[in-house]
């Protein structure tokens, strides 16, 4: 039986921590091979990358790791609670059903429009002025206006169209300003410059112009048989239509695009003029003056009171050519003696087409 020193098992003791420290479990020693457990206290941990030595944690280490642990465990544990409450619970189908019926009355309470209710503030400032080239109704008119309009607060864009005689300034203001201030504010820019007005202009009248003024239905009459049925003859269908779509409730406003309308043609006869000394000029005065119904006074009698009017409106072609359109030498000349009359369509000023297929048209007429 072999006995040690103490001071060599001591010294063997601290190269067994030491050596234990290192990751190394036994040593060579003179007497042989010792082997040694590690203390109670530490623990070996797997390393997951190879190559790499195993490592010793202490306690304080590995009970800090367990601190954390714990407090990660306990917030997983917290949200596993809550998504474990909506799983098992009777809230979750309750949810869902509250869901597809608040989606239901949504869908049928808000209300639906192909336009939506955006306020933009627009109107349109329309300038007459008979006689003016395209060129200097846009230099005497048109660009004069738009630098005064543009002064207006709350004014966003300027346009302008000239055309022989006359043009057309539109105003569009800002989104959100209050439609009625912003029509005030361009009659009160434009009333205050009145001395500033060219006196090639005539007239001015200035139209409001809605974003909702657009047509909800459009009707188009259209045949298949333009001989019989021409754009004169829908013509006057869509006009007993119109007549008939303005009852409807809530109608705004009705309007017709195409066809010939009905119109008396007055052609004058140039020889007929010089046999009777009258000119073209006298015949339309004479027209102007004769189509006009005007009050001439009133009288009483009886204890009764009586309005007396003057003159009266051309009811058809017959009156028309029964027409007094001058006089010479006491004789009166009558529009009939001058001039033939021909009740019919107006003259084509433009085409309406509908198509239903590729390269296919017909004359149609549209009622929006």
């Amino acid at each position: 039986m072999r006995t040690t020193a103490p001071g060599a098992s001591y010294t063997r003791g601290a190269e067994e921590t030491k050596r234990a420290g290192g990751g190394n479990p036994s040593h060579s020693g003179p007497s042989g091979t010792h082997r040694h457990r590690l203390a109670p206290a530490a623990e070996l941990r797997l390393n997951p990358l190879p190559g790499r030595p195993l490592q010793k944690r202490s306690d304080g280490f590995h009970g800090r790791r367990a601190d954390e642990n714990s407090q990660g465990h306990g917030t997983v544990t917290f949200l596993g609670r809550i998504i474990d409450f909506f799983l098992r619970g009777n809230v979750t189908p309750f949810l869902i059903v509250i869901s597809l019926i608040a989606g239901v009355l949504a869908i049928v309470v808000t209300p639906r429009e192909e336009e939506p209710q955006i306020v933009v503030p627009m109107a349109d400032v329309y300038v007459s002025a008979p006689g003016l080239p395209a060129a200097e109704v846009e230099r005497q008119i048109a660009t004069p206006l738009e630098k005064l309009l543009y002064q207006i607060d709350g004014v966003e864009h300027v346009y302008s169209a000239s055309r022989p005689g006359s043009a057309v300034v539109t105003v569009r203001f800002f989104v959100g300003e209050d439609r009625e201030d912003s029509l005030v504010k361009i009659y009160n820019k434009v009333f205050s410059n009145l001395d500033r007005i060219p006196p090639d202009i005539v007239s001015w009248v200035v139209k409001p112009v809605e974003i909702d003024d657009v047509p909800i239905v459009i009707v188009t009459l259209w045949s298949d048989r333009p001989q019989q049925i021409d754009d004169f003859a829908l013509r006057r269908i869509a006009e007993e239509l119109d007549i008939a779509l303005q009852a409807v409730p809530e109608t705004n406003r009705t309007s017709i695009v195409g066809g010939r309308p009905r119109v008396v043609r007055v052609e004058l006869d140039p020889d007929a003029l010089a046999a009777r000394q009258t000119s073209p000029l006298e015949v339309a005065w004479a027209l102007g003056v004769s189509n006009v119904r005007a009050r001439a006074g009133d009288f009483d009698q009886a204890d009764r009171s009586f309005l007396v009017d003057v003159g009266d409106f051309f009811t058809d072609a017959e009156d028309l050519r029964r027409a007094v359109v001058n006089v010479v030498d006491g004789i009166p000349v009558h529009l009939g003696d001058v001039a033939t009359l021909v009740d019919g369509p107006a003259e084509r000023s433009g085409y309406t087409w509908i198509g239903f297929g590729a390269a296919e048209g017909d004359p149609d007429l549209a009622v929006a």
